[in-house]
């Protein structure tokens, strides 16, 4: 960042804000996989998931209407690339970071943007510009509304708010490691798909609470293809339907996840931490397909793999992960098990 960046005046300083606990309380599943990582690029990737979570909770909030949002989007882009913080940036947000995860890291921005001048230079180019492409993109989707006509207008939301996410990963991760870096060419198109596929994954989730309040990511060319309008969508009239409709949004889902497994295969073997780092979302959005495939609690935000489950995904991709073979056969494995449990 700019020598010259305005830090806000505050009673909490650096040593007071604790980046991992703010991550693990925004995501614990990305707390588990960034965890894990070597240390330095763990604190870097830890700290660059924060700035996206800043310009999410713009993005995604219960508390703004849509002109307020894209008013802070553009503020954090500005204050990105350099720009002061405006002095009511804390005032603003004080009220919402005791309750929203992300209002919260959006309240210590400023404690971000300092830990993020304790990065080498070169690093902090790679990891802004995708932060503020991401931020520029979601306030084109906020100002658009929640329009979906076609699987091409899902994807362009879908790349706006999470895409970029595996171009960011992969910055760090090549940015501390050569060997990664020297594959870098070979992972960059993949890294969009990894992206789409946990995007893609969490709208299938989120379907009940995106209808709820007022956004429907799925296209209405898919509910076309079933029948159902969209403003019916949670009708239990249209079980029927709907559960096709999830096995379109599955379908999609695991297309993108397959070519993000082919990620995983790219990462050296020895750099274990940083396939295990990709593998645990990736397994587990594959588990969470094969739950959701015929299952009516989706309707109900309530197809979860359990806890259990997570557990043995990361106990066993931890003892075999290095190994490509294993990789395939386990991803096949989790993507069409029917069973409760592993």
């Amino acid at each position: 960042m700019s020598d010259s960046q305005t830090a806000l005046q505050t009673t909490s300083r650096i040593e007071d804000f604790d980046q991992w606990n703010t991550l693990k309380n925004t995501s614990r599943t990305f707390y588990l996989s960034i965890r894990q990582l070597p240390t330095k690029i763990g604190n870097a990737f830890c700290l660059a998931y924060l700035l996206l979570r800043v310009s999410d909770f713009f993005e995604d909030n219960e508390f703004m209407p849509p002109e307020e949002k894209i008013y802070w989007l553009n503020t954090w882009e500005e204050v990105l690339a350099g720009k002061p913080f405006p002095k009511d940036w804390q005032e603003k947000l004080k009220d919402f970071a005791s309750q929203d995860p992300d209002a919260f890291a959006a309240f210590y921005a400023d404690e971000l943007l300092n830990l993020l001048a304790l990065l080498p230079s070169g690093l902090q180019k790679k990891i802004v510009p995708i932060v503020q492409a991401t931020t520029r993109g979601m306030a084109r989707w906020v100002a658009r509304g929640p329009v979906v006509l076609q699987e091409e207008d899902m994807d362009d939301y879908m790349f706006e708010v999470a895409g970029r996410v595996g171009y960011l990963s992969t910055e760090v991760f090549a940015w501390y490691s050569k060997a990664i870096q020297s594959r870098q060419d070979l992972l960059m198109p993949l890294a969009k798909e990894t992206g789409l596929a946990l995007q893609t994954v969490n709208i299938l989730r989120g379907l009940r609470k995106d209808f709820e309040r007022g956004w429907i990511y799925v296209p209405e060319s898919y509910c076309d293809l079933v029948g159902i309008n969209r403003g019916e969508l949670f009708s239990s009239e249209n079980e029927e339907k709907i559960l096709k409709l999830v096995e379109i949004l599955a379908d999609k889902a695991e297309r993108h996840l397959t070519s993000a497994i082919e990620y995983i295969k790219v990462i050296p073997p020895h750099e274990h931490k940083v396939r295990l780092a990709c593998i645990w979302p990736l397994m587990f959005a594959a588990r969470t397909i094969s739950v959701s495939r015929n299952n009516l609690e989706v309707l109900k935000g309530t197809a979860k793999v359990s806890r259990e489950e997570i557990q043995q995904i990361i106990k066993t991709t931890t003892l075999f992960g290095w190994s490509n073979r294993f990789i395939e056969s386990y991803y096949s494995r989790l993507l069409h098990s029917t069973a409760k449990s592993l």
